[in-house]
């Protein structure tokens, strides 16, 4: 299947999801290696394995083979921090944030790619997983790269629709067994 497969197995109910979904990639402003950059990092993020096999090969047709590996390593870096950041976080004991985090990110320093383009996917994958604290550092990053709230505002809108997606597809290959 392609992104066209994916948007015709979209159930009748979602139908706005559908039209999301053609629109923020098919209609979208952000250059290829960011849009493709971003579906990819939140298709992974999103756990879907039908979003993921339908959108994984348009990703890597349209990327190149450093961008592809970058666009993973974002949602695999991002998968730690945004759990790791979020409970630290959200734990009443602000004493946690004064400890050492101790863990490897060093992706993050040297993505294979352009910073902005990791940043902007890392973003991404942040909102899948609700991380603030992350979503705030990303945020800061672009703004302070130069990059405008309309792109990092499509990066999110990806990040939604693609999860939103994933979701309503998951659930009904689970009420089907029910029909």
């Amino acid at each position: 299947m392609s992104l066209d497969a994916l948007k015709s197995a979209v159930p009748g109910y979602a139908k706005d999801l559908k039209l999301n979904l053609g629109s923020v990639i098919g209609n979208s402003e952000l250059p290829a290696q960011q849009l493709w950059g971003t579906v990819l990092a939140t298709a992974i993020a999103a756990r879907s394995p039908i979003v993921l096999r339908e959108l994984a090969p348009e990703a890597k047709a349209n990327l190149t083979p450093e961008a592809y590996a970058a666009a993973k390593a974002a949602a695999a870096v991002m998968a730690m921090n945004n759990v790791f950041y979020r409970t630290r976080h959200l734990l009443s004991d602000h004493e946690y944030g004064t400890l050492r985090a101790g863990l490897r990110m060093n992706v993050i320093a040297n993505p294979g790619v352009d910073k902005v383009d990791f940043e902007l996917w890392s973003f991404a994958v942040s909102a899948v997983n609700g991380c603030g604290m992350c979503l705030d550092s990303h945020e800061q990053v672009l703004r302070t790269a130069g990059v405008g709230r309309e792109v990092i505002q499509e990066a999110f809108k990806i990040a939604s629709v693609v999860q939103a997606v994933g979701s309503a597809l998951e659930a009904e290959a689970v009420l089907a067994e029910f029909e």
